[in-house]
């Protein structure tokens, strides 16, 4: 028997007191009378359980966003791209003005039974994690096969960029051999510049090494040698060292299959890798970057690595990740001190990157990428300030 009914019971039927029936049960006296008023006004429904959900929720979503989540959901798994709730997020942010928690977005997801259960997989901790500092540090290759409308099968190279995820060069051919690899090489290199070095696997048509000696060094090899660039390969039977750019694969290739006019010919494929390339790079925050920025935004305002014998021993470069804080500044050390550089109180709790060459700075949104200031430091002072009139002298 409840609680509620001994309670009831024991002022109706037995002629107690509320106060002694309250001290009897260990309950208030206000909840004893309005138990009281419950049952004289609704009678046996009285017993009944209720909800403690309360009548009102100013902290939930409206109904207008709650439809947009479910939209976005639908909308991005049908174009094949990714649907969690950290990409919803995003999106609402940056395309409907609207900030909502990843966990709020994942509930409302799980409510609408739009979450498909999976398998566990290997935990993300048990993974070594490696980033290039710089773009154009380390760029990633690899190439994948494709099956054409009519049944043929044909192969993508792409070229990665490690550090800012930023697809270099994207192309579908025929058959990946080793004078398109060079080729390809070169038309990215004469586009985004000489990088600091290469990741691959052990094909052929990347490296020798594994032809027992008879053939020296292929065309890839001897191309990088020329220009400076360290070559870097994964182990055998380890393709997680080169998983950045194969999970790119894995998103392009989604994204084609679910194009509802799938290409006959390769011109008409590769008119889909651009498109898909013009969205992946300038219009979807990528989840492993900073802040989810675009791989654009990255790639296109840091400082650029160069190969060995470009670079200048004498120059001291770094990058600096900060946010703006309440008076408007962020900090920076040089030689041992503290610096403030003022950026604007308008700009504060905005997540920024110094990009610091020797006493050259530039300051830089993390996400867009916009420039927010340049300056040379003056190590003799403390705050260097914006150089923008100041208000008007108060009375």
């Amino acid at each position: 028997m409840s609680k509620a009914r001994l309670v009831i019971t024991a002022v109706v039927i037995e002629g107690r007191t509320q106060a002694e029936v309250a001290k009897s049960y260990g309950v208030s006296k206000g909840w004893v009378s309005k138990l009281i008023a419950r049952y004289r006004a609704e009678g046996e429904a009285a017993f009944e359980p209720r909800s403690k959900r309360p009548k009102t929720s100013p902290g939930a979503l409206a109904p207008s966003i709650v439809e947009l989540i479910s939209v976005l959901r639908t909308e991005l798994s049908a174009a094949g791209l990714d649907a969690g709730s950290g990409t919803i997020a995003w999106h609402l942010e940056h395309h409907h003005g609207n900030v909502v928690s990843r966990s709020s977005i994942s509930r409302y997801l799980t409510r609408a039974g739009l979450v498909i259960p999976e398998p566990k997989k290997r935990p993300k901790s048990s993974y070594i994690r490696f980033e290039a500092a710089m773009p154009n540090e380390t760029w990633q290759s690899d190439f994948t096969h494709y099956r054409l409308a009519d049944g043929s099968d044909v192969e993508i190279i792409s070229w990665l960029d490690d550090c800012t995820r930023y697809a270099l060069h994207v192309t579908a051919h025929q058959r990946i051999t080793g004078p398109i690899v060079t080729t390809t090489f070169r038309q990215t290199l004469t586009q985004h510049g000489i990088p600091a070095s290469t990741r691959t696997d052990n094909g052929m048509v990347y490296t020798a090494r594994f032809a027992g000696g008879q053939g020296g060094r292929n065309r890839f090899e001897t191309e990088l040698r020329r220009l400076h660039v360290i070559q870097k390969n994964s182990r055998p039977s380890h393709p997680t060292t080169c998983g950045k750019v194969e999970r790119f694969q894995q998103t392009m290739k989604k994204w084609l299959r679910r194009q509802p006019d799938q290409p006959a010919t390769i011109a008409e494929l590769q008119s889909l890798i651009d498109a898909f390339v013009e969205d992946y790079n300038h219009r979807r925050g990528h989840k492993s970057l900073p802040h989810r920025a675009t791989p654009a935004a990255r790639y296109n305002t840091m400082p650029k690595a160069l190969p060995g014998e470009s670079r200048d021993p004498e120059t001291h470069d770094r990058i600096r990740h900060d946010r703006v804080n309440k008076t408007g500044s962020v900090t920076l050390r040089h030689n041992g001190r503290l610096h403030h550089i003022g950026i604007g109180r308008t700009y504060e709790g905005t997540f920024v990157i110094l990009l610091v060459q020797d006493l050259d700075i530039r300051v830089v949104k993390t996400v867009t990428g916009e420039l927010l200031r340049e300056l040379t430091l003056n190590p003799h002072i403390d705050y260097q300030p914006t150089g923008a009139p100041k208000g008007p002298a108060r009375k």
